[in-house]
Formats: structure tokens, C-alpha cells, sequence
């Protein structure tokens, strides 16, 4: 009972201890601008790791192509401003969402790797992207309201509260219902555990996983166009490291890399301690690049201890 609890609370035991941390190193701290600012910075990151959390939760590790989906939907997005901007959000999410069908097809008919699959076509994908647009940005700079309406979408707000962030958190409540109280959820959950055991009781292994890719893909449509609309260009290299960063708020949210246990809370805990060390590394005046051998020296050790844990199961081959 006392593990399950950690488990769920663990990581937000961790944000604790960051924020009594952040509290000693500078005033500015706990300032309300502050905390908006870093919800404001993982905005993306969570969009992200609610669809990457689907794909491990669902035995599939990870999808590698989701910063090519980012950087697809909003090029297309800006691509066709020309026709309104609700016209052009709606194909730019569409183009990202074919580009997880595929992969989600594959992964499921074929039982092809998703690691090297997704990756092949990160790399196919920016290869497309640089071929199509000659290497070249996209502007969204269209004759009427459609452009500047594009750039102001980052940068709208409710009240005080960014939309994007609005935006995260909706995307965390509903891929909580998702997970948690569907039917959909539960078969998600047994297909992660063991694929063949899903084949026995019946469920529709194949489709289950083409909806997970599915889900993964809309939320990295979604981060793709707002990324876009925050840098005002289109551009193949947009969404970079945002796959890496995802899995290791995926796994310090305390979702298993071999499938079938954590949730959405825990996940959205993960993000909050990566947003939280890096606006504490910020205050302390350490450089992006800094930063990152922070944060992967975090992945390799969670991934350690993933593994430790699954051998004290007898599952270290998962």
C-alpha cells in the first residue's frame, strides 16, 4: 500500500522539495509571474507527454517522430493560411494525425520496432519537409486577419492565464478520463502489460495501438502549431528534443518504459519537476546547454532504476 501511494505521490514529493529549493535560492521565486512562466515554458512539453504517455503506457516506448509531426502540422498550418485560419489549423492538425495513423498501422499489422520505425520516419519526414519547401522558412505573412492571428495564437491569453497553458491542462484531464475510466483505457493498460495476453481475452490489439499513435500524434499536432506560432515561421526543424524530453517526463511521472502501469497524474507531476529544475538551474545562472547533461544525466538514472525494477520482477527482457 505504501509503495502504490509513492508511487503516485512520489513525484510530487519531488516538486516539493524543488519548490522549498527555489524558495532558498531567490525571492522572485513563488512571485505569481514566476509560476506563470513556468507553466508557461512546459506548455509544450505537457501537450507532448500526454501523447507520448499513451505510447509507453501502451507498451510501445516511444515515438521518435513526434518532433517531426510538430514541425509537419504547423508548416502545413502556415502553408495554407491563405484559406482562413481555421481551415489551416484544421489541416495542419489533420497532417500530423496521418503521419501517426501511419505509424500506428505499421506498428500494429506488421509488429514493427516503434523505435526504429518512428525514427525512420523522423528522418524521412525532414528530408520531405526540406525537399518540398527547398530548405526554406514559411512565413505566415497573408494578405488579411489569418496570419497575425496565427502569430497571436502562443501569445493569447484567458485573463491572466496563457491559452496554451489552458490548453495543457485540458489535454492532461481528458487523457486522464481516457486512460483511467474507458474501456478504451483498460485494454490500453493489458496491451501494455502483455500483447499476448490481450490476444486471448480478444482485444483488438491493432486498433488499439493505431489509436494510441493516433492520440500521440493529435497532441503533437497541437504543440506543433503553437510552436509554430511562437517562432512566426514554419520550419522542419521545429519540435527538436521534444521526444527525448517527453519520455523523460513520461518516465519520472513513474509510467513503466515496458508498458501497462502509471497514469496521466503522475506525468503531469514529471513535467512539473522538469519545469521546476530548469527555472531553478535558470535562477542559478546555469546555460541551456548545461542544462540538458542535467536533465539526461535524470533519464539515464530513472531508466537505471526502470531497469533495476523490472529484474526484480523477472522482466528485465521487457
Amino acid at each position: 500500500m505504501i509503495g502504490k501511494l509513492f508511487d503516485l505521490l512520489g513525484i510530487y514529493i519531488t516538486a516539493l522539495v524543488l519548490i522549498l529549493l527555489g524558495m532558498l535560492i531567490s525571492d522572485e521565486f513563488l512571485t505569481a509571474q514566476n509560476q506563470l512562466s513556468i507553466l508557461n515554458a512546459i506548455a509544450l512539453l505537457g501537450m507532448t507527454s500526454v501523447g507520448m504517455t499513451f505510447i509507453t503506457y501502451s507498451g510501445n516506448m516511444a515515438d521518435l517522430s513526434i518532433p517531426s509531426i510538430m514541425a509537419f502540422s504547423g508548416i502545413m498550418a502556415v502553408a495554407f493560411l491563405s484559406l482562413g485560419l481555421i481551415p489551416a489549423l484544421l489541416i495542419g492538425l489533420i497532417s500530423g494525425m496521418a503521419i501517426g495513423a501511419m505509424n500506428g498501422w505499421v506498428v500494429g499489422r506488421f509488429n514493427a520496432n516503434p523505435i526504429l520505425w518512428t525514427l525512420a520516419v523522423s528522418f524521412f519526414m525532414e528530408g520531405f519537409m526540406r525537399f518540398t519547401w527547398s530548405n526554406n522558412q514559411v512565413y505566415p505573412d497573408v494578405p488579411g486577419t489569418a496570419g497575425d492571428s496565427f502569430v497571436g495564437l502562443f501569445r493569447l491569453k484567458v485573463g491572466p492565464v496563457p491559452l496554451i497553458v489552458i490548453v495543457m491542462f485540458l489535454l492532461f484531464c481528458a487523457g486522464h478520463v481516457v486512460l483511467t475510466w474507458t474501456r478504451f483505457g483498460a485494454m490500453t493498460r493489458l496491451v501494455g502489460s502483455s500483447r499476448q495476453a490481450s490476444w486471448v481475452s480478444g482485444v483488438r490489439v491493432r486498433r488499439i495501438i493505431l489509436l494510441n499513435f493516433l492520440l500521440a500524434s493529435f497532441c503533437a499536432s497541437v504543440a506543433g502549431m503553437f510552436i509554430t506560432s511562437m517562432n512566426k515561421l514554419g520550419v522542419f526543424y521545429l519540435g527538436k528534443g521534444y521526444d527525448f524530453k517527453s519520455v523523460t517526463a513520461v518516465v519520472l511521472g513513474g509510467v513503466m518504459l515496458s508498458g501497462g502501469k502509471g497514469n496521466m497524474l503522475g506525468v503531469l507531476g514529471g513535467v512539473l519537476v522538469m519545469g521546476l529544475l530548469s527555472n531553478i538551474l535558470t535562477f542559478m545562472g546555469v546555460n541551456t546547454f548545461q542544462q540538458d547533461i542535467v536533465t539526461g544525466s535524470i533519464f539515464i538514472t530513472v531508466v537505471g532504476l526502470h531497469q533495476l525494477r523490472l529484474r526484480s520482477q523477472g522482466r528485465d527482457h521487457a
